[in-house]
């Protein structure tokens, strides 16, 4: 797992290379989630908001939206899909993003319409991390983890 500027960047992940990464499951589905840099970037989350399950989401759509004290905005899906499950948890307990933006943070769970084309178009491995580092140099970011 890579790290820079504070900011944890894990290999194995797809990257839209601005707020979300992805993590394709063997069972077809795809979890959804905010990166380090962009949940540090939000200060600290007060609230989340994840669409229902079973609702479908078109490409570009949010599947969620994020507050805190100084921001509040949509968490995209880069390919459309259908909600299997959503993470009830962290609409309880928001702070989550800011602790764990890799773990028990994740949004939702996604059946892509088109697995074989839905993680196409998205940054992993090496060249996901010089681009994320890129942004973090871009926005002057050294990530950090807000607590409850």
């Amino acid at each position: 797992m890579a790290e820079y500027r504070g900011c944890v960047l894990p290999e194995d992940l797809y990257y839209d290379l601005d707020y979300v990464w992805l993590r394709p499951g063997n069972d077809g589905l795809v979890t959804v989630g905010v990166t380090d840099p962009a949940q540090t970037m939000g200060g600290r989350i007060v609230a989340v908001h994840i669409k229902k399950v079973g609702k479908a989401i078109a490409a570009g759509r949010h599947i969620a939206t994020l507050e805190s004290g100084k921001w509040v905005g949509g968490i995209p899906l880069p390919f459309s899909g259908t909600i299997e499950e959503r993470n009830e948890t962290l609409m309880e307990e928001p702070h989550l993003v800011n602790v764990d933006p890799y773990g028990t943070a994740w949004f939702a769970r996604i059946r892509p319409d088109d697995p074989t084309s839905a993680l196409q178009g998205l940054a992993t491995g090496e060249a996901a991390i010089v681009a994320l580092r890129a942004w973090i140099d871009l926005y002057d970011l050294e990530c950090m983890r807000c607590s409850e």
